[in-house]
């Protein structure tokens, strides 16, 4: 994919450094990338930021609610998730589905997600239409119908997503338990899609109670940014979510996880898998500490397209490969970086692990040359500039979450350019001293993925 003209300009400007911005910069220096047109914060704790861009009649909203699978209790996991369902059954003055049916038929989109560390939710309307979604918004927050009904309806649905995204299909259920091999800590390694024995054993007072202390406005952050006026749009918003009480919200979980001392391994059969393969995985830096650039520099070293080093090597070179990637699971705890290899047949486990290992190992005693680094670069760039990319901030929606989330996990809206300069700061030298950190083989977790027609000699996968 090509990047785009704007794109191209911006990366060009990030990296002569001449478009980076904080809340202390003078006036003398450029504006940020997403610039806030107004920052509040309600009585009670909802914080709102405003960004105009009247280049186009659209507005797009974003709400981002401090809770994901992290912050559920042994024993009533999948919780989070069920609620990014449950939101959409109806409120006091909305009916059940018809948050969907209001939004599109005014010209709008709209979606939700759960993640281990937060849940959100947006629109994207015209711009003269989005008061619909403040409204929309509120009566959830305030009044969300959470009947017996509901949660055994949103029950079934999520069993049935559970069945068709990850039960049947292959390598998933591998990947999850190759997730709570790897983590020590349960709030860490247990799936987001939750036990769904420990929510057919929940009452709907265990439902309620988890709305009740999450779905508060204090525990949330909402971005509004496209064609819109910020007086009018601040007070709509205090006549929609200002009378929202605010609740306690409990402490952050407790997610530290010990150093891995020792290589863990495990073998899965996989009855809808066609070709044997197999993860190896590392535990990795939170979201912005400081080895979290670098780390996401080498994910693009390592695989970031056909001229990626492990696809140049693996699938191109040795020819061992149909697929191979890796993946920088960044959260705001302990995260995980993985590489994940689909093995061709005709080959076996052995040779295949030394082709990976041998990349990984150059990454340590060999310099990544200056014109591979900023190729690695610019395709980080590429991810927020590109008009194709969802997260692009040619999209209004691209910049309402990127605000919502930056504000939510970090407090400040302008850690996205400092997390830009950052990137652009990473040296070959941070690269040789991440991976030597990072990729070792006591840190190593490997979960080995067995298929259905599977050739007992070729499979025999030895660590």
């Amino acid at each position: 994919m090509k990047k785009s003209k704007f794109g191209l300009l911006v990366l060009s400007a990030l990296t002569a450094g001449l478009l980076f911005c904080s809340p202390y910069t003078n006036a003398a220096e450029t504006k940020p990338l997403i610039p806030v047109t107004k920052d509040f914060k309600l009585p009670n704790g909802l914080r709102v930021l405003i960004s105009e861009d009247h280049s186009a009649p659209v507005a797009a909203l974003a709400i981002v609610y401090d809770v994901g699978a992290r912050n559920e209790r042994k024993g009533k996991s999948g919780f989070a998730h069920l609620f990014e369902h449950m939101m959409f059954e109806g409120s006091e003055n909305v009916g059940k589905t018809e948050h969907f049916k209001y939004v599109e038929s005014a010209g709008g989109s709209l979606n939700a997600s759960t993640h281990p560390d937060f849940t959100n939710y947006f629109e994207k309307l015209p711009s003269n239409q989005i008061e619909l979604a403040m409204w929309l918004e509120s009566d959830r927050m305030r009044s969300l119908k959470v009947t017996q009904e509901n949660f055994e309806n949103q029950l079934q649905t999520v069993k049935e997503e559970k069945r068709s995204r990850i039960d049947n299909q292959p390598y998933v259920p591998a990947s999850i338990q190759m997730e709570e091999l790897m983590y020590d800590n349960w709030a860490n390694q247990h799936p987001t899609i939750g036990n769904f024995d420990d929510l057919d054993h929940s009452t709907i007072h265990d439902v309620r109670q988890f709305f009740k202390t999450y779905y508060a406005p204090n525990n949330a952050v909402m971005a509004i940014v496209g064609d819109v006026d910020s007086a009018q749009m601040e007070k709509l918003v205090r006549k929609y979510f200002a009378t929202i009480p605010s609740q306690p919200i409990p402490a952050t979980p407790d997610l530290t996880e010990p150093v891995q001392t020792k290589a863990k391994s495990l073998k899965v059969d996989d009855p809808h898998a066609e070709a044997p393969a197999f993860w190896v995985s590392w535990k990795a830096p939170a979201r912005r500490e400081p080895d979290y650039y670098a780390l996401g520099v080498i994910e693009k070293l390592l695989s970031a397209g056909d001229s990626s080093r492990l696809y140049q090597r693996m699938v191109k070179g040795d020819q061992n490969a149909l697929k191979v990637e890796a993946g920088y699971d960044e959260r705001r705890g302990p995260s995980g970086f993985e590489a994940f290899v689909v093995m061709k047949p005709d080959t076996t486990p052995e040779k295949v692990r030394e082709s990976l290992w041998s990349e990984i190992e150059k990454l340590k005693t060999e310099p990544v040359t200056d014109t591979e680094l900023e190729k690695a670069k610019n395709q980080i760039m590429r991810q927020l500039f590109s008009s194709g990319s969802y997260v692009s901030l040619q999209r209004s929606l691209g910049r309402a979450e990127l605000l919502a989330e930056y504000t939510s996990f970090f407090g400040d809206p302008y850690a996205f350019d400092k997390d830009i300069q950052k990137y652009n700061q990473v040296t070959a030298a941070d690269v040789q001293r991440v991976a030597k950190k990072i990729f070792t083989k006591e840190g190593a977790t490997t979960v080995d993925v067995i298929p259905k027609h599977a050739d007992p000699k070729k499979t025999a996968f030895n660590n």
